[in-house]
């Protein structure tokens, strides 16, 4: 992929949700809900704070995070439907 988002803003595919329930009931795509969950693809170089100085971000490539349910914006790149969104989007990293 080459697109690098710009300032503190970040791209996010999302994980695959669930099939099944715990119980095991089978859910048809129809009633999915679109998966808060995602892997970092690119981050931009960081935000700039009052004094101009860069301020780089908290997530990094390959990162699993955690946003909310609308959080972001689709976009389409190479064929892959991602999410770009800014760093405050992010809820937290999954697994660190």
């Amino acid at each position: 992929m080459k697109f690098r988002p710009l300032h503190d803003r970040v791209v996010v595919r999302r994980l695959d949700s669930e099939e099944k329930t715990k119980g095991g009931i089978i859910i048809p795509d129809s009633a999915k809900e679109k998966p808060q969950e995602g892997e970092i693809v690119a981050v931009g170089n960081g935000a700039r704070d009052e004094t101009g100085k860069l301020v780089p971000l908290d997530v990094k490539k390959g990162d699993k995070v955690l946003f909310g349910k609308w959080s972001g914006t689709e976009v389409k790149i190479d064929g892959q439907e991602l999410l770009i969104m800014k760093e405050s989007d992010i809820m937290g990293v999954i697994g660190k």
